[in-house]
């Protein structure tokens, strides 16, 4: 496969190399052997300011599909963040439509918003949001208890997910006691904890040294490979470059 040369954009300046495998693409990519587990329809998301009405987001169409890793760009003021919160279940729209694993979710209030946010999608974060006073082992398990899995559910999937991360000689560490990139496996981990239909990823590296980052993004690639859907949100054009499709998103709207 061709590699090519992308210089990071974190601290160190390191030279990483990265398959160059990603397409940028309108939103949807439609396969209609695969099940869709996001769609936004004719998504608007205005913000009424007193005198003047400001759309963040103008009629957005994005679809993607099951085992799809999309990477959604875009520069500061593009609707990227807007468009993040409207995908992760986190905002509603003023207009149009958002189906998250087959349902529709547009109109549902929050607290039956947040029981579905919690078990359809697994959020990681730049900055980890780990509870400091919880070990790994509770973190990872932290969703799952909200969700009110058995105790021994809970006990087999921590177990199933500390070993995926690499992270056996962590089990009872706090947060404080690790590095950026431990805390960021963590939070993959409880991210993976309830099944999700997907993983959404805001700018998982932001934190991190450039070789940190891109064992964090070969984790990501390896999830995918396994069938899991991963939702990448990143300013980076070389972390973008993980992506096997890229969104572009330009002034409220999807770049064609």
């Amino acid at each position: 496969m061709e590699s090519k040369k992308i210089i990071s954009q974190n601290d160190n300046k390191k030279m990483i190399s990265i398959p160059n495998n990603s397409k940028v693409s309108c939103g949807s990519k439609k396969n209609h052997n695969l099940k869709t587990v996001l769609k936004l329809e004719n998504v608007w998301k205005t913000y009424d300011l007193g005198e003047i009405k400001v759309s963040a987001v103008k009629g957005i169409n994005i679809e993607v599909n099951e085992g799809e890793f999309v990477a959604v760009t875009g520069a500061s003021g593009s609707g990227k963040s807007t468009t993040l919160n409207l995908m992760g279940a986190l905002d509603s729209p003023t207009s149009g439509k958002i189906f998250l694993d087959g349902m529709d979710i547009t109109d549902l209030n929050e607290s039956k918003l947040a029981r579905v946010r919690g078990k359809k999608i697994g959020f990681v974060f730049q900055s980890f949001n780990l509870h400091p006073s919880l070990t790994v082992y509770e973190n990872i398990a932290l969703a799952m208890k909200i969700h009110e899995f058995s105790d021994l559910d809970i006990e087999k999937k921590v177990n199933e997910l500390i070993k995926l991360v690499k992270l056996e000689h962590r089990l009872d560490h706090l947060p404080r006691q690790l590095s950026g990139g431990e805390r960021q496996r963590v939070a993959i981990a409880r991210a993976l904890s309830t099944d999700p239909a997907i993983i959404l990823a805001d700018e998982p590296t932001g934190n991190l040294d450039s070789k940190t980052g891109e064992a964090i993004m070969q984790l990501f690639v390896d999830l995918n490979k396994q069938g899991k859907t991963i939702i990448l949100v990143t300013h980076e054009p070389d972390i973008a470059e993980y992506g096997k499709r890229q969104v572009v998103i330009f002034d409220g709207q999807v770049k064609k």
